[in-house]
């Protein structure tokens, strides 16, 4: 098969990883024999990195570079990439040197295989066990368990995909990490390989333990609309159903209280705290699947993207995206 690989890579002040990685990615590339590009995104770096990007992509046609005019976080880079890239065969990389280019022949191999979608396992990762390591294997089994695809390793960028499973997936918050789980919802063929990973040499990762709890919300995001966009009073009702059976359960362990204890209602702050806090819960859930729901439909409905493009060099805007962006965006 010769069908066009795009490689996407999002940057964020990795100024001197690129250069390496550079290297190495077109020695991969080169060797395998087939056309391609390779598509990098400037995430509002301040290091040099976007300049040292522009000098490539006028030396070489096939380096392309999106610049952002702020930083907006790897989801939209990613987003942009995916807008822009040309090939049919598209390959998230990051730029931090711990993936490993060497390991495209592998996910190519299995797309060719017939697989729409191919996920990297960091079976041996070369990261800290407490802050990294652990809540990632705890956010692997959740979401495996709450979306119903088993992958080892849900928050490597290295992945390997087919255009058409990505032409109508728009990306928000963090949810990058979840294209899998899109994909295997509308039907695509995914599996997972192991691949290599190597320690972070130089520059400072943007990862961290707060991310964690933004792909937790996430997560709770993408259940709720997978599973109840197109029936919310399944989940409103059921969640109201709850409520109420609360709220009755609490107004008999009242009366017990006080036919049995003596206890009046006012005497007991535990149980007035605990309903206030339960409901106000449920109400925050509830305000952000509406405010959710509202952004998305205001994306949408308008036309624009979660990110705000300076300038582009050497790109064209992918056919399968076209008309999705803003006119003002589209020079």
């Amino acid at each position: 098969m010769n069908e066009m690989i795009s490689v996407i890579i999002p940057v964020c002040n990795e100024r001197y990883n690129l250069e390496p990685l550079l290297a190495r990615l077109s020695h991969t590339l080169d060797s395998i024999g087939r056309n391609y590009e390779i598509v990098f995104v400037d995430d509002g770096s301040t290091d040099g990195s976007g300049a040292y990007l522009q000098a490539r992509a006028q030396e070489n046609p096939r380096i392309k570079l999106i610049e952002f005019r702020r930083n907006f976080g790897q989801t939209a880079a990613m987003a942009a990439g995916f807008d822009f890239a040309q090939g049919q065969i598209i390959i998230a990389l990051d730029a931090d040197l711990q993936n490993d280019p060497a390991d495209i022949p592998s996910i190519l191999m299995k797309l060719d295989e017939g697989f729409d979608v191919v996920s990297c396992w960091r079976r041996d990762r070369k990261d800290p066990w407490l802050d990294r390591k652990l809540p990632s294997q705890l956010a692997n089994l959740l979401i495996s368990h709450i979306s119903g695809v088993r992958l080892h390793d849900y928050g490597c960028t290295l992945k390997g995909y087919r255009r058409e499973v990505l032409q109508h997936v728009r990306l928000y918050g963090e949810m990058h990490r979840f294209i899998p789980i899109y994909a295997s919802w509308a039907g695509a063929r995914v599996t997972e390989i192991p691949v290599r990973h190597h320690p972070r040499l130089r520059g400072k990762s943007k990862y961290g333990l707060s991310r964690s709890f933004k792909v937790i919300l996430d997560l709770i995001t993408l259940k709720l609309l997978g599973s109840y966009s197109t029936k919310p009073m399944y989940f409103f009702g059921g969640a109201g159903l709850l409520s109420c059976a609360g709220g009755l359960f609490f107004a008999c362990w009242t009366l017990v209280e006080k036919y049995m204890n003596q206890t009046k209602a006012h005497n007991n702050p535990f149980l007035l705290l605990a309903v206030f806090l339960f409901i106000l819960g449920v109400q925050f859930i509830l305000m952000g699947l509406v405010a959710e729901l509202l952004i998305r439909t205001y994306f949408e409905s308008q036309g624009k993207t979660p990110y705000i493009i300076r300038r582009t060099w050497n790109c064209l805007e992918s056919e399968s995206h076209a008309g999705q962006r803003p006119k003002a965006l589209s020079r």
